[in-house]
């Protein structure tokens, strides 16, 4: 327990619950008590003030029953740490690079907001990031609606069964009706990966295809992801899916030293053969890349065979060996 007045501490202590309240969902009666340092009765009295206040915290049922901070009129104050604070500041900096439509500017707005009321030992570490640190715009990603990320996010957070319309890369609209898990961001595309009960399987889904995203009747238990973490996941589902144009090499490097010494993320299946040889399957829409990620591969000087590819990449493979050919000096 605390040595000191509960009434004295009782501002500071209002604010420390109310950062407890923001940094998890839930918490129960015992857990805030612990942690603030007093009894249960007194934990409850403040729980009361924040309320007077007019902050919506909610009574939770269970066992020994719980409190969580509600969504309400007014936006409570947003308690940080130092490093939480230079943490939001990066957020906002890198955000405004980012591929949601109108984040941009919010992001600027949020950050100027954040530097007027730090304390006066971290406005010069803000001062400068946001003077001088840019992040580089992401090409040809396509706009996203804020207010999609922000149902598919809620959904996945409250395991909130998902319908939406989507559109397939071949234009083919079908209505969806899944079990949300992760939202994941790559080179500014967003892809939602989520179990589907009506096919069986698991499926991810290009957010920029989702229209009309609402939650549905029905809550779920979350189902075991097939990989370690949703960014493996992916990665894997790039890899093993299947596209227009299609390329299988055979390189003479190991699987393990053939994924260290590649420069950028090259969506590609590698099947090791050897501690010295492995296979690469790669597979596009656009015959275009797949001869960027096979010159890529063969930039490596190791030794490189193209077993099978379809006829659009062998021509642009072709072309590209002989404007190198042309070009380089002698």
């Amino acid at each position: 327990m605390s040595n000191g007045s509960p009434r004295k501490d009782m501002p500071g202590r209002l604010l420390r619950l109310l950062s407890l309240l923001q940094s998890r969902r839930e918490w129960s009666g015992a857990e805030l008590a612990d942690r603030l340092g007093v009894s249960g009765r007194t934990m409850r009295r403040d729980i009361d003030r924040l309320r007077a206040l007019d902050y919506p915290v909610e009574s939770t049922t269970g066992t020994a029953g719980g409190y969580r901070l509600a969504s309400g009129r007014n936006l409570p104050p947003l308690l940080l740490d130092d490093e939480e604070a230079i943490a939001v500041a990066f957020g906002l900096v890198t955000a405004a690079a980012g591929s949601v439509a109108g984040i941009k500017e919010s992001s600027m707005r949020a950050l100027a907001k954040l530097e007027r009321v730090l304390p006066r030992r971290l406005r010069p570490i803000l001062s400068a990031l946001g003077g001088t640190a840019v992040a580089l715009p992401v090409h040809d990603a396509p706009r996203i609606d804020p207010v999609v990320l922000a149902v598919l996010a809620s959904c996945c957070r409250d395991r909130q069964v998902l319908t939406f319309d989507y559109l397939d890369r071949a234009g083919a609209g079908s209505a969806r009706r899944v079990e949300p898990h992760h939202l994941v961001t790559v080179k500014g595309r967003w892809y939602l990966i989520a179990y589907d009960p009506d096919r069986a399987d698991w499926r991810t889904f290009r957010v920029d295809r989702i229209a009309h995203p609402r939650p549905a009747t029905g809550r779920f238990l979350p189902r075991p992801l097939p990989a370690p973490d949703p960014a493996t996941y992916l990665t894997r589902s790039f890899a093993t899916a299947v596209y227009r144009h299609t390329a299988r090499l055979e390189v003479a490097l190991g699987a393990d030293t053939l994924r260290s010494r590649l420069f950028a993320h090259i969506p590609c299946e590698i099947e090791p053969q050897g501690p010295h040889a492995c296979a690469v399957r790669l597979s596009a829409e656009s015959a275009e890349l797949i001869a960027q990620y096979v010159a890529a591969i063969m930039a490596l000087d190791a030794s490189v065979a193209l077993v099978n590819a379809s006829e659009e990449v062998r021509t642009r493979l072709h072309r590209l060996g002989e404007r190198l050919g042309e070009r380089l000096p002698e």
